[in-house]
């Protein structure tokens, strides 16, 4: 699992060193997919990129950007990568920097390994299953997987506070989280506060142990959240359904997630 890491690893810093190229240099060229979701050069450049260092592995490939596999191919998949080159378009375009670069392996369903790394902030966190979860800062995207291993935290990193954190997304504070949140500041016997940020950092804030909950009643792809689920797990925290008492699983015949808690 220790190889398969560090490839996922070089594989998103690949994909970073093209994303920031365009961010930092280029026209974004801002096209709109059949979802009316953005889509920039960068996103398509990253793909490419990712593509090119998980293929050595034999392992199939599911990223956002080559999304039209037909599940009577990929429903026999076992294991997979599931990519999503550029996460947080809408925060790269508004040069906010927290937008991320996400790669998971997905095993029966279930994320066993990921990296999320977020280039502008420097920050990367990863983990699977056999080693648990860590978060390394001050990251480029020169570096490389053995110096990064050599100066990460574990997570999550032990938080006292007096309060109840909890994430929400910024571009979705719709009435069914406000109403979540608002049952939180009921039942809670601390005081509630809200922290924002962007793109799959939302899931890393509660494997970090920064944010206590997050919870997203809002749509979301299986490869926007496949990455921060498998760190989440890594860290000992879970990804739950809302109506079901399961978690987030992975390659549906659609790809759409339920909503869903993260605690």
């Amino acid at each position: 699992m220790l190889q398969l890491t560090k490839t996922a690893i070089e594989a998103a810093l690949a994909g970073a060193a093209e994303i920031m190229d365009v961010y930092d240099n280029h026209d974004f060229q801002v096209q709109t997919k059949d979802d009316n979701s953005p889509l920039t050069i960068a996103d398509v450049r990253a793909h490419n990129i990712i593509k090119s260092h998980l293929e050595k592995t034999g392992i199939p490939i599911l990223s956002e950007e080559g999304a039209k596999i037909p599940y009577d191919e990929r429903k026999g998949w076992s294991r997979f990568w599931l990519v999503d080159p550029l996460d947080g378009t809408k925060e790269f375009i508004k040069r906010n920097g927290e937008f991320t670069v996400n790669v998971a392996l997905i095993e029966n369903g279930t994320p066993v390994l990921g990296v999320v790394y977020a280039p502008v902030l420097q920050q990367i966190y990863f983990g699977n299953l056999e080693d648990g979860a860590f978060r390394a800062q001050h990251i480029s995207p020169a570096e490389t997987p053995d110096s990064i291993l050599s100066r990460t935290e574990k997570l999550p990193v032990t938080q006292e506070r007096t309060t109840l954190n909890v994430v929400a997304s910024k571009s979705h504070l719709n009435e069914e989280t406000k109403n979540y949140i608002a049952q939180l500041e009921q039942s809670s016997d601390r005081p509630v506060k809200t922290v924002s940020i962007g793109s799959s950092l939302k899931l890393c804030l509660v494997a970090l142990g920064e944010a206590d909950i997050y919870p997203r009643f809002g749509p979301t792809m299986e490869w926007d959240t496949g990455a921060g689920h498998a760190v989440v797990k890594a860290a000992g925290k879970k990804v739950m359904q809302v109506d079901a008492d399961e978690e987030l699983v992975y390659n549906k015949e659609n790809l759409l997630n339920p909503f869903f808690v993260v605690k």
